[in-house]
């Protein structure tokens, strides 16, 4: 989990996107890690209103999407673009007030008490005109993420499932327009997973750009606007989850034979393993 970083000079705070603007782009994206190429040539526009859920199996490249999304990776060929300019162009204050990143984990090496973890988020704004709005902001964050009521315990005394939801209160709190998410229903239960894919959609409809790595294709189909399905790092098909989720495409890329089937109440589709002694079942 990041800490506060010192300001130089004063940043600008940046214009709310316009609906439907393309506020982050991928363009031929390739990145390596070490000898492997993780992602080969991806083509991707994070648009403002939208959640973008990114999915995939274990290895397809998810994450380190997210991450070259956000600027923390380099891209080896290609380039990300964050509010109009090349990532790399933004100075780290600057890009801290445009995306806000929640990791797969969340440690920390010292026992902050929960209020001030998620008062971390509001570091970028200090010195800038919204600074005043920090106590707010930080009510609003635990409030949506339902940790108030510990926010005077120790982060590290806390489950895996509320150091997650105050790590993305802390995210929410920094109040930048595109919000990259990796796995943040992973530890969570029922409840909490549908409150974390309902606070993305509110961002949403508030005009954010919501990019969230998944690997329960039922939360993405319910709550994504749109769906980017990785395969051997690259977007085998992009678009609205009842339109791109397929049974033979489904079933090719997770090398598990599935059936896509509509809700009987909303029509949003269910994907559903097939299992041994199901009288469909192929074999993989």
């Amino acid at each position: 989990m990041s800490v506060p970083f010192l300001r130089r000079g004063r940043s600008t705070v940046p214009a709310r996107p316009a609906p439907g603007a393309a506020f982050a782009e991928a363009v031929g994206l390739h990145v390596r890690l070490g000898e492997r190429e993780v992602l080969a040539g991806i083509d991707l526009t994070v648009r403002a209103g939208e959640v973008l859920a990114l999915v995939g199996p274990n290895g397809a490249g998810k994450s380190t999407l997210l991450a070259a999304l956000s600027a923390d990776l380099p891209a080896a060929g290609g380039l990300v673009r964050i509010d109009g300019r090349p990532a790399g162009d933004w100075t780290a204050p600057d890009l801290a007030l445009r995306r806000c990143v929640l990791p797969q984990s969340a440690e920390m090496s010292f026992p902050f008490p929960v209020g001030d973890v998620v008062r971390m988020g509001r570091a970028p704004w200090a010195g800038t005109e919204r600074a005043d709005a920090d106590e707010e902001a930080v009510a609003a964050a635990m409030a949506a993420t339902e940790v108030a009521g510990f926010a005077t315990r120790p982060f590290s005394a806390l489950s895996g499932g509320e150091r997650a939801r105050v790590a993305l209160a802390r995210v929410l709190a920094q109040q930048a327009p595109l919000l990259l998410l990796d796995e943040p229903t992973a530890a969570l239960d029922l409840r909490h997973q549908e409150l974390v894919l309902r606070i993305c959609r509110e961002r949403a409809a508030a005009g954010d750009a919501v990019v969230v790595v998944l690997h329960d294709l039922g939360l993405a189909a319910a709550y994504a606007d749109r769906a980017a399905v990785l395969h051997g790092g690259r977007i085998a098909v992009d678009g609205a989850p009842a339109e791109v989720f397929e049974d033979e495409l489904l079933s090719r890329v997770y090398r598990q034979p599935v059936e896509v089937l509509p809700h009987p109440r909303t029509g949003v589709p269910l994907v559903v393993p097939l299992r041994d002694g199901h009288p469909g079942l192929t074999s993989a």
